[in-house]
């Protein structure tokens, strides 16, 4: 079984950033599509932006794309979630996901291993 750990979450005043990491316990994530989720109480869990693991193929939200960025550091095996502008509608408990066929996906189903999650909070 394939272990994912997320890490970076934190509170943050409006306006400000965190950065998210996600690192698993393959020895790398090639082939695979990596996607971060998010999820409040009452919610269902939803998709953030995803990243192709061997082509660098970014998907988004609409809801933060200009915002966020993923990005991979293929040396530290590493995927990051960068989080600018951050509002409270961001406050969420976020997850690492992967779907481990590389496919492009928003439905959170559709992923094959999760992280335990990080919260991230965001304060007026």
């Amino acid at each position: 079984q394939v272990q994912l750990v997320e890490s970076g979450g934190g509170l943050v005043q409006a306006g400000g950033s965190l950065r998210l990491s996600c690192t698993t316990s393959r020895r790398t994530f090639s082939g695979y599509f990596v996607g971060w989720f998010r999820q409040v109480p009452g919610k269902e869990r939803e998709f953030v932006a995803g990243i192709k693991w061997s082509y660098g193929n970014t998907d988004y939200a609409d809801s933060v794309k200009g915002r966020f960025t993923i990005s991979r550091d293929t040396a530290r095996n590493t995927v990051y979630l960068q989080m600018n502008s951050l509002k409270s509608e961001d406050t969420a408990v976020y997850f690492c996901a992967a779907n481990a066929f590389g496919r492009t996906t928003m439905r959170p189903e559709q992923y094959d291993y999760w992280g335990q999650g990080t919260q991230v909070t965001v304060s007026s």
